[in-house]
Order: structure tokens, then sequence, then C-alpha cells
């Protein structure tokens, strides 16, 4: 499940520049149930996901997506900038 997206000024570059998004899921999630969610969550398609666990023990999800200017939009949406 996701938890929330994970905003620092290194992820909104990347989101501007490279159309990725983190996101903080639960632990015990895998790259492809995280894929599945975040498509029918947003309604966007997710063209990889790379999982890593944060020095806090909790797991951030790097999401590439498949459309142009998908992750700016998602977060225009979701309030983040």
């Amino acid at each position: 499940m996701i938890q929330h997206p994970f905003v620092t000024e290194k992820a909104t570059l990347q989101a501007e520049q490279k159309n990725i998004m983190q996101f903080i899921v639960d632990v015990d999630d895998t790259k492809d149930k995280v894929k599945k969610e975040i498509e029918a969550l947003y309604k966007v398609k997710v063209s990889s996901v790379n999982t890593m666990m944060t020095p806090k023990g909790k797991k951030k999800a790097i999401v590439v997506f498949e459309e142009p200017n998908t992750a700016t939009e998602l977060a225009s949406r979701l309030g983040l900038f």
C-alpha cells in the first residue's frame, strides 16, 4: 500500500527533469504490487519501479512513468507543487 509521496528537493528535481516520483510504501510491497497500485490509483502508466530501504527503516519506491510530464502533472494533482 502506498503511504504517501516522498518529497525532497532532489525528488522534485527528478519529477521535473526525469519524469520520476518517489513514494513511501509498505515494507512488504513488491515492485510489481507498487506498479499496479500506482497505475490503478492515479490512472497513469508506469515504466519501471525501483525500491530501497531508507535509513529510518521505511521502504521507498522510485517510480518512472512512461508518458512525458506525468510526474509533474501527478505532483500538481496531489498538491505537491
